[in-house]
C-alpha cells in the first residue's frame, strides 16, 4: 500500500502541509501525478460532475487542463478534524479565445488511513475577470513561491 504522509489524524500543521501539498501538485498540471494522492476508488464530486476512480480523474484533469489555460491555484486549508479537511480556494485561467477568470471555491477532503485522498467534494464559481486584474504571475507550471501571498492575504 502506498503512503502519503502527512497521515491522519490532522493537526494544524500536518493539515496545512496537506493542503500546500496538493496546492504545488495541481499547480504542476500533471493530471498523472495529481492522481497518484488519491485511492484507486477515490469518489469525486467536481461542479456537477461526479467521478470515480483514479483513471476518470485523469481523464478529467485532461479536460480540465485543455480548456483552463494557465492555470493558477491558491489553496487555504479552511479547517481539519481527524480523517477530513475543508480547503477554500481560487484559481486564475483563461479560456482558448483570451477570457481571464478567477474561479472560487471550497472543498471537502476524506482521507484514508495511509495518507491518500477517498473523497473530494468541490463546489466551485467562476467570475470574469479583465486580465489586468490578474494577481497570480508566477511562472506556470509550477509552484506558487514562497513569498507569494495567500488567499487571506490577497483579501480573497
Amino acid at each position: 500500500m502506498t503512503t502519503r504522509p502527512p497521515i491522519p489524524p490532522f493537526d494544524a500543521a500536518s493539515a496545512a502541509q496537506k493542503v500546500r501539498m496538493a496546492e504545488d501538485a495541481w499547480n504542476t498540471r500533471d493530471p498523472h501525478r495529481v492522481a497518484q494522492a488519491y485511492t484507486e476508488d477515490s469518489r469525486w464530486r467536481n461542479r456537477a460532475e461526479f467521478i470515480v476512480g483514479r483513471d476518470a480523474i485523469v481523464a478529467f484533469l485532461i479536460r480540465k487542463w485543455n480548456k483552463e489555460l494557465d492555470y493558477r491555484l491558491i489553496k487555504e486549508l479552511w479547517a481539519f478534524r481527524d480523517n477530513r479537511i475543508a480547503v477554500r480556494f481560487a484559481y486564475e485561467w483563461h479560456d482558448d479565445a483570451g477570457n481571464w477568470f478567477r474561479s472560487y471555491g471550497n472543498e471537502n477532503w476524506e482521507f484514508e488511513e495511509h495518507g491518500l485522498m477517498r473523497m473530494r467534494h468541490a463546489s466551485i464559481n467562476d467570475l470574469p475577470i479583465k486580465e489586468t486584474e490578474r494577481k497570480y504571475h508566477w511562472p506556470a507550471p509550477g509552484p506558487r513561491p514562497a513569498d507569494h501571498p495567500g488567499l487571506s492575504a490577497l483579501g480573497f
